[in-house]
């Protein structure tokens, strides 16, 4: 599985002759198909330029840590809450000294205090430094601060020396990387998810539908997958490439999008209900087009299945999410949908005017029984393994509760 296609990197470059890695590892990075952003030290820029790190990376490179420029776009805070993973290569002794020491006196360290996300560090120093007690230190405190350390090698080293201190190589860092983003928490589940609108016909050329793109459900279940889940996707229509390891089941309706999740929810461990399925259908679609004769047209419509409810009320249900998308009163009426639907579960948002449909980002608020949490704004992939976190997490418990 190439876990790393569609993840934001921020790379973090600082002061080492090591830098000269850097560039082929943005390189390497975007050749999986990471999204790479590049951002450097005062001391960083002496070993290898900016330009060419926004020549391999294709993005501006960041270096001031009061650029107004691109505060107005892009200032640190959005650039830690753009990050998926931030990977400083190469890490010098004097900058994990500083990120140990809670200094934020230049961009990178800033990014890395104010960072929600993992950090990883690559360490490239003389063999001598590496060694040395403070430094030793310094590495037990960036452990306790949950900050992953890969590395160093051991080998020749610039200096001339051998011993360890060498900043591991581009594909070494990489593939620890792509391993980050996998877990089992997950491991042996079915999940099926649904994802997408539906197309409820009017006429041959015609349909009821919404604006829902299936960019949320996709990163779902794309997320359980990396998270070990043998994962269903049972799809609207998109624009959208089926991610890797998921089973595609494509359909068109809501009726056709009930019968395809209930021939696979009778093994299936969890269900992820994240598609904007038609509430009704015409009673009866015309099997010619409909000709703009008349000034008015009146619709007979019909309710079409609720499938979260089916399932929901199974005898023997899955652990069953629901996502509730409300223009006005979010949390009140995602948690009346949480009680009546009897789910184990439920993730609402805001649609509207630039909210939910149509973007890129989306925030979520993620309710179960006795509990619940706000998920900030973020990119949908992100957003996506912060709720399948939430959801493994959730499952477990009950499944541990039931057993005793």
């Amino acid at each position: 599985m190439n876990s790393l296609l569609g993840k934001r990197i921020l790379l973090g470059v600082s002061g080492g002759i090591a830098a000269y890695k850097s560039a082929d590892l943005v390189r390497k990075l975007r050749e999986r198909g990471a999204d790479a952003r590049v951002v450097m030290t005062r001391s960083a820029c002496e070993f290898i330029t900016p330009l060419t790190m926004q020549a391999v990376s294709g993005k501006p490179v960041h270096v001031e840590l009061l650029d107004y420029k691109a505060e107005g776009a892009m200032g640190h805070i959005d650039l830690a809450r753009w990050a998926d993973m931030i990977l400083v290569a190469p890490a010098s002794a004097n900058f994990m000294s500083r990120v140990a020491q809670g200094q934020a006196d230049d961009l990178l360290s800033t990014l890395c205090l104010a960072a929600s996300v993992p950090v990883i560090m690559a360490p490239a120093m003389n063999q001598q430094m590496w060694l040395n007690p403070a430094t030793q230190r310094n590495v037990a405190l960036l452990k306790d601060y949950q900050v992953t350390l890969l590395g160093p090698g051991v080998g020749d080293q610039a200096c001339g020396e051998t011993g360890p201190g060498r900043m591991l190589e581009p594909l070494e860092l990489i593939d620890a990387l792509a391993k980050s983003f996998l877990s089992d928490r997950m491991s042996g589940l079915k999940v099926v998810v649904t994802a997408g609108p539906t197309r409820e016909a009017i006429d041959p050329v015609r349909y009821i539908s919404n604006r829902s793109s299936g960019r949320m459900g996709y990163a779902v279940a794309r997320a359980a997958s990396e998270a070990g889940g043998h994962v269903v996707l049972v799809s609207g229509p998109t624009a959208i490439d089926p991610p890797e390891h998921v089973r595609h089941c494509p359909v068109i309706t809501a009726a056709e999008m009930h019968n395809s999740v209930m021939a696979e929810i009778d093994d299936a461990a969890i269900f992820i209900a994240a598609a904007a399925v038609a509430d009704y259908r015409c009673n009866q679609a015309a099997d010619k087009k409909i000709k703009k004769d008349n000034d008015e047209l009146e619709l007979l419509l019909k309710k079409t299945p609720d499938i979260l409810a089916a399932v929901a009320n199974r005898k023997l249900p899955p652990f069953t999410v629901g996502f509730a998308a409300e223009t006005h009163s979010l949390s009140d009426y995602a948690q009346q949908k949480l009680i009546n639907k009897k789910l184990d579960m439920v993730a609402a948002n805001q649609v509207g005017e630039n909210q939910g449909f149509d973007t890129k980002d989306n925030e979520l608020e993620v309710f179960w029984s006795g509990g619940g949490v706000r998920l900030e704004r973020a990119p949908k992939e992100k957003l996506a393994r912060q709720l399948i976190h939430l959801i493994a997490n959730r499952y477990h418990e009950k499944n541990t509760a039931q057993a005793h």
